[in-house]
């Protein structure tokens, strides 16, 4: 049996290796948009494509074609959308759901495979991190014990992806909020937190809340 795992990110390529030596079968992984092709998929002939983190529009004629399952950090159909990490904790979540469904042509609209929960405390890369162990046991599952999808329940609550300028910490009120926002960010291939004025931008990174209302963080100074 072929399978396949879609991802970019550096973190899940234990998540692959440990695929390999669970699951009997023949594992690809594809980390580039160039290796994503129909024509590929058709030779590799996969029974899963199994997608833990992609930054791309998946074109129909994969998802048309190959059973394609992707996995959203959010209790769908609460939170379809872009930037779901950031869009929790900016909404002051601690906990959520990693839900596995097929993809269709909605934006975050298939069938449910099945849900797990996942903390949110810690960094962006620290809580994706966590989330992969999380994932490996989803596919296990999945694969194992031939999950059926169902279709989503509920009423659907829309994130819209975040811009650059998001990012900013000018708009926080509270000492919480700015270290939520500098440990939402602090990921690889995310742009930092940031403050800028006339002169420098400032990117915070590694912070952590200490008692008497403070953080301590690393700063990167960029003169502009």
């Amino acid at each position: 049996m072929n399978y396949i795992l879609v991802s970019e990110k550096s973190w899940h390529l234990e998540l692959f290796r440990n695929l390999q030596k669970e699951i009997q079968g023949s594992w690809t992984l594809i980390t580039s948009k160039d290796q994503f092709t129909a024509e590929r998929l058709k030779v590799l002939s996969p029974k899963y494509i199994f997608i833990p983190h992609w930054s791309y529009i998946i074109p129909s004629e994969i998802y048309d074609n190959f059973m394609c399952i992707v996995f959203h950090m959010t209790d769908l159909p609460f939170g379809r959308g872009g930037s779901p990490l950031q869009n929790l904790i900016v909404r002051g979540h601690k906990q959520t759901m990693i839900s596995a469904i097929k993809v269709e042509k909605g934006i975050d609209t298939g069938p449910i495979f099945m849900k797990s929960p996942l903390s949110l405390l810690g960094t962006a890369e620290e809580i994706f991190i966590r989330s992969a162990s999380i994932i490996e046991g989803m596919i296990n599952q999945i694969i194992i014990q031939q999950v059926e999808p169902e279709k989503q329940v509920g009423i659907p609550v829309i994130f819209e992806r975040r811009k650059l300028e998001d990012g900013s910490v000018n708009n926080c009120e509270t000492i919480e909020q700015l270290y939520d926002m500098i440990r939402m960010l602090d990921c690889e291939g995310y742009p930092k937190a940031f403050y800028e004025n006339d002169k420098f931008r400032f990117e915070f990174s590694r912070a952590s809340l200490k008692s008497g209302k403070k953080i301590k963080a690393d700063v990167r100074i960029i003169e502009k």
